[in-house]
């Protein structure tokens, strides 16, 4: 399974999850975000397919583009889902507000540089 949609299509993936955190949290305060059991759900999520269609990034395309923090990506994937009741919301609002616009950046650069 692991490559079969390719890299350009995960990195689709990626982006599409980024802008969908991006609108679910917009005019939200931390402390609404921890009180809205559906968008905390909904925001780890996408947070969860961002990880995985990182972790099927090819190894050529992430040794290209190391700025890109593809292991602690994943890495946040295998957290929200293998430690789910342990999930720190304050590290997920901080990745939801601030983090992705910089990876989302990042995405957007190398899907240019792949058409």
């Amino acid at each position: 399974m692991k490559g079969s949609i390719g890299d350009k299509a995960r990195l689709e993936h990626i982006i599409e999850c980024i802008e969908e955190i991006e609108a679910a949290v917009a005019n939200n305060t931390f402390d609404s975000f921890t009180e809205n059991h559906v968008l905390r759900i909904a925001v780890v999520k996408w947070l969860e397919i961002i990880g995985e269609a990182a972790r099927h990034i090819s190894e050529q395309t992430k040794s290209e583009y190391p700025a890109v923090e593809w292991q602690k990506i994943t890495g946040l994937r295998n957290i929200v889902v293998h430690e789910y009741f342990g999930i720190n919301y304050r590290i997920i609002w901080e990745t939801a507000t601030v983090l992705l616009e910089d990876l989302k950046i990042k995405i957007k650069s190398i899907k240019l540089d792949q058409r």
